[in-house]
């Protein structure tokens, strides 16, 4: 597989990964809740760190398996990516908490 290909694949998983959190009442996709009940606010979020980690683990992989090494980083470049996973988990997190709300009430 061609390097642009790889990158632009693990891209899009990383958004697909931090927006699924917001959408599935599942934990992890797998475990349904016995109440019936949404997933609770943190579990959500510790899911999150938890794909977050995941991805990042693809991306390490990827890396390695491209170039034969890994290449030393520092704070600012897992802070960086922390935050763009933020951020390409805005849409999911919008829908959930805002959208969907406001849809419910419009009778939508």
């Amino acid at each position: 597989m061609p390097q642009g290909i790889a990158i632009g694949f693990w891209l899009g998983l990383a958004v697909v990964a931090a927006n699924l959190p917001w959408l599935s009442e599942r934990w992890l996709l797998l475990i349904a809740r016995r109440d019936g009940q949404p997933k609770p606010f943190g579990l959500r979020l510790i899911e999150w760190a938890l794909l977050y980690a995941l991805v990042l683990g693809l991306g390490l992989g990827l890396e390695y398996k491209a170039t034969g090494t890994l290449h030393p980083q520092d704070w600012e470049f897992y802070t960086v990516t922390l935050c763009l996973f933020a951020v390409g988990a805005l849409p999911g997190f919008v829908y959930r908490y805002q959208l969907r709300r406001l849809l419910e009430q419009s009778g939508r």
